[in-house]
């Protein structure tokens, strides 16, 4: 990356890439935060606790967030922080819903101390046993993602929402995809739960339009 940022990119992606960085002015720092973010898959297939988590959320998500914000455009600083939350929201989310495939990956991204709080073992998840324990588990982690989508949705200011309708449209599909979940009583372990292709589109046309 330090050879891209320097204007002599030699991969064809980095090629490609280089113009993109110099037209929206993109930190070399935020490219090496994501690379640390896939280099922890590679290292953990567990997370002691929620602080562990986030950094990797931060790393996978968070940063992403915050270079598609700076591309959509921004005018307030304190975009950033809707990004960064939106990102780590993002990131929850697909955990929640990735629960049971993780696991049969050998995978378990649940914080190792919940799952002990919750009474949810690790062989729990994979032989997908869905008790009443599993369900408290993922209604805590339902919370804590809708806790971030509430916390990025405040932090946006108000002359940004619509260089920002991306993310938006986004933050209304999965929160959606949390509802479906929820309603579908956290049934994750043997399914992957989604939402139909036309219901995404009716979504994001509606966002996109009252936002």
């Amino acid at each position: 990356m330090a050879n891209t940022f320097a204007g002599h990119p030699s991969h064809p992606v980095s090629q490609a890439l280089l113009p993109a960085i110099r037209a929206y002015d993109l930190a070399l720092e935020q490219f090496e935060e994501i690379i640390d973010g896939m280099e922890m898959d590679l290292q953990y297939v567990r997370y002691a606790d929620f602080k562990a988590l986030q950094l990797y959320c931060y790393r996978v998500a968070s940063v992403v967030g915050q270079l598609a914000a700076a591309i959509f455009g921004y005018r307030d600083r304190k975009t950033l922080k809707y990004a960064h939350d939106l990102g780590m929201a993002f990131q929850l989310t697909n955990i929640i819903r990735d629960v049971g495939e993780d696991a049969r990956r050998s995978r378990i991204y649940l914080p190792q101390d919940e799952l002990a709080q919750f009474g949810v073992t690790e062989s729990d998840l994979l032989a997908g046993k869905a008790s009443e324990e599993f369900r408290a588990l993922m209604a805590h982690q339902v919370a804590r993602a809708r806790a971030f989508y509430q916390q990025a949705l405040q932090a946006l200011p108000a002359q940004d929402r619509k260089s920002q309708r991306p993310g938006l449209v986004m933050a209304a599909i999965y929160q959606k995809l949390l509802n479906e979940i929820e309603r579908d009583d956290f049934r994750v372990l043997h399914q992957r739960i989604t939402l139909t292709p036309l219901r995404k589109l009716w979504i994001a046309w509606r966002t996109w339009v009252f936002s």
